[in-house]
Parts: C-alpha cells; structure tokens; sequence
C-alpha cells in the first residue's frame, strides 16, 4: 500500500469503512487530470487542431473537475451532507462527457482513446464511492 492509502486509513474519519473506495477515487481522479491535461495538450498540436477545439476544452475541464475531485476527497469532509457525493457525481458526468467527445477522436489519436478510457475508470471510480457513502 502506498503512502496514500495509509494516510487514507490512519484518517480517524472513516465511520463508513470506505477508505479503499477513497483511495481508488483520489487516485483515479489524479490520473485523469493529468491524461486529460496531456490529451488537450496533444489536441492543440495536431495537424488540423481546430478540429479538436472541443475536444481539448473538454480535457481541460474535465481535468479542473478531477482535480477539485480529488481536493475534497483527501479532505474526508463534508460527506455527511451529501457535498461529497455531488462532487463524484460531478466528477463522474466531466468524465462521461470528456470520453464521449474523446472517443468521436479515438480513431485517428491514440492519445484521445486513452483519454476515454482513463476517463471512464474515473467515472466508474467516483460512482463506487457515491454508492458505498450514501
């Protein structure tokens, strides 16, 4: 187990027991910041970038969103209200959005495939800890 995940379960608050599922999300939503941050960056160097304008601003928000994601998570805060489950289900919908425009690419940039598909494990990541903490 990495340093994360030990902080994540020496964290006093985890009444629910789901310091696995955070830890699988704070890390999903890491990588996908920055697969997202790359693929917009490879995006605006393609030949014939302009059509990929979307696409690329699609990255860049769906990496802000992981980010702020993640942010929240490692704070073990507010989940008794449901802000922490409306920040996954955030989360998860910049996912689904930025994989659907990447897969329109995933064809002809191998770099938007894998975006796509780093964003869907982040969905289905953020999702799995939505379930386990209401």
């Amino acid at each position: 187990m990495g340093v994360l995940g030990q902080m994540l379960y020496a964290h006093p608050d985890d009444p629910e027991g789901v310091g696995e599922k955070v830890r699988a999300a704070v890390e999903s939503c890491g990588l996908c910041a920055q697969v997202c941050t790359v693929c917009a960056d490879a995006c605006m160097r393609e030949q014939g970038g302009a059509q990929l304008v979307a696409c690329a601003r699609s990255d860049l928000d769906c990496a802000d969103v992981c980010e702020a994601a993640q942010r929240v998570l490692v704070r073990r805060t507010a989940e008794e209200d449901g802000f922490v489950i409306s920040v996954l289900e955030a989360c998860a919908r910049a996912c689904d959005r930025c994989a659907a425009e990447c897969e329109v690419h995933a064809e002809h940039h191998e770099h938007c495939r894998l975006c796509a598909q780093v964003c869907r494990e982040c969905a289905r990541a953020c999702r799995d800890l939505a379930l386990a903490i209401v």
